[in-house]
């Protein structure tokens, strides 16, 4: 029988860094049970593969995983390769553009691996949840659409504002937070983890576990990160995040360029400190800023690929924002000059089609408001004519500079 630390311990352990547990007193009487039956509780926390990243601010929720499992808790990853093909309507003001089949498989590739970064996999469960979301009929689905009412549904904030706006709201997307209650059924979930956004979705999980008999689940609800730009929590779909599978130099880059005025929200959520830690982090961003976030960028780097990482991403960020020199690992990429993108002419060849080929932009259009940004660079000189030709023969190449960090160096080949 597994040996449980006393319920305030626990309680003490998860309450750390958590805004809010529904209903808490629910929780001490399932960790009560837990102790007194031997049974650990099942902890379940999904991901939708809407994008092939976590990002450190998944992982807020996903050390809070951890904690569970020291406790000694089941652990139940739950990878949404189901609901990702209806999207997550939390926050949209819109309906969300549905992905395949296919892009929903390559993004899904990668998060258990990524996971691991933070909790032992080995002591995780992970599951999919199409395998019991597939298979429901159409009758089943009638009896899940049965235990939520319209009227509660549109409580919900973005449902409500869109529907007095007459914008559209389609019936797939009710049945998300459904879909999501479902995979508590289905698990029979005793704690389920959500950020402030997902709260709406797993308070349905509680009442509809009630409608098929089960007791409902406590739900812990997690602070949001915000991201990169200061303003929106850390997103995948606003593009302000930092990757836990990023390159340490990335994670280096971009949490140096956040604003100062996350320093402190970063270091409580993402530095992993604890509250020694925390308090002298708070004394040096008083005093110097800059170096707190220094000492930020190189705990994230550590946490995530290791300290010798954090160690060469702080050197490689000196000397291209100290020195000013070019960084030592530029990737070398191969540019045919028959390349259609290219454009050739003579020995030159149009700029925006080369910042495609070389991967530096998704488009010619893009390319063409990077250029008019002066966010590209050729050989260290700026580029701000979305027109712009450059010189090219066979075997030569160029160094392209995408904004303060992205570099590549297009080699002309046959």
């Amino acid at each position: 029988m597994p040996n449980f630390a006393p319920v305030h311990d626990q309680m003490d352990l998860i309450r750390r860094d958590a805004l809010e547990i529904v209903p808490e007193d629910e929780l001490a009487r399932k960790l009560e049970r837990s102790r007194r039956t031997g049974e650990p509780l099942r902890i379940k926390q999904g991901f939708d593969p809407t994008r092939p990243d976590l990002h450190i601010g998944h992982a807020v929720s996903i050390r809070k995983l951890r904690t569970f499992q020291e406790l000694g808790h089941d652990v139940i990853f739950v990878v949404g390769d189901y609901t990702a093909r209806v999207g997550d309507p939390s926050g949209r003001s819109e309906t969300r553009p549905r992905l395949t089949p296919e892009e929903i498989a390559g993004n899904a590739e990668t998060y258990v691996q990524q996971v691991g970064r933070i909790v032992d996999t080995g002591k995780v469960r992970v599951e999919y949840n199409s395998s019991w979301l597939g298979p429901l009929d159409l009758a089943q689905l009638l009896e899940l659409s049965a235990t939520y009412t319209v009227a509660r549904m549109l409580e919900r904030d973005d449902f409500a504002k869109r529907y007095a706006e007459q914008r559209p709201i389609s019936i797939l997307e009710f049945m998300y937070p459904l879909m999501q209650a479902y995979d508590s059924v289905a698990l029979r979930a005793d704690v389920e983890l959500g950020g402030t956004d997902q709260k709406f979705n797993l308070l349905v999980g509680r009442t509809v576990q009630e409608r098929y008999g089960q007791e409902p689940q406590v739900c812990l609800i997690m602070p949001l990160m915000r991201g990169t730009d200061g303003e929106q929590k850390m997103s995948k779909s606003y593009d302000n995040y930092i990757g836990i599978s990023e390159p340490a130099s990335e994670q280096f880059g971009k949490t140096m360029s956040a604003p100062d005025s996350l320093l402190d929200e970063w270091t409580r959520l993402a530095g992993i400190v604890d509250e020694a830690e925390l308090a002298q982090a708070r004394a040096l961003a008083g005093s110097d800023p800059y170096a707190a976030k220094r000492a930020l960028a190189r705990r994230i780097v550590a946490t995530y690929h290791g300290a010798d990482e954090a160690t060469r991403a702080e050197a490689a960020f000196d000397r291209l924002f100290r020195d000013h020199a070019t960084p030592e690992d530029i990737p070398e990429i191969s540019v045919p000059m028959a390349d259609e993108r290219l454009k050739a002419d003579g020995d030159t060849v149009q700029l925006a089609g080369l910042l495609v080929a070389a991967g530096l932009a998704a488009s010619n259009s893009e390319a063409g408001r990077l250029l008019e940004q002066g966010a590209i660079h050729v050989d260290e000189a700026r580029i701000d004519d979305r027109n712009a030709r450059v010189r090219a023969r066979l075997g030569s190449g160029v160094l392209l500079q995408r904004g303060k960090r992205h570099f590549v160096r297009a080699v002309f080949g046959a």
